[in-house]
């Protein structure tokens, strides 16, 4: 299994992102996948996710901000983030969740 992620990078407050995680070794289809994100000296939480059918669900902190997608025919789960928040900035990391498997993070730096 190997997950790519990128897109992250430097923005300022109110900005946008859109991080993409290319899968590879997996029938990336029956895979619900979740973004994850680590800031410092925080637990990794769990920021958005979505079903192997397309339905997604997000934590309450980006709600309304972020959305979750995905596109079966190029095996890549997309992250976009509107609105971004000196809060939102973190390690962000694409994961399987049939795998249990994390991919390298991408770093979302959000300045105030």
């Amino acid at each position: 299994v190997q997950l790519q992620a990128f897109g992250g990078g430097l923005v300022q407050a109110g900005g946008s992102l859109r991080l993409s995680c290319v899968a590879s070794g997996v029938i990336f289809s029956r895979h619900a996948m979740g973004w994850y994100r680590q800031a410092p000296g925080k637990q990794r939480e769990l920021v958005a996710s979505i079903t192997r059918d397309g339905r997604p669900d997000y934590a309450d902190s980006v709600k309304g901000r972020f959305t979750i997608s995905r596109d079966n025919t190029k095996t890549t789960v997309y992250l976009q983030m509107n609105s971004l928040k000196p809060e939102d900035t973190a390690l962000y990391y694409c994961y399987s969740f049939q795998q249990n498997y994390w991919g390298q993070g991408t770093l979302v730096t959000v300045s105030s």
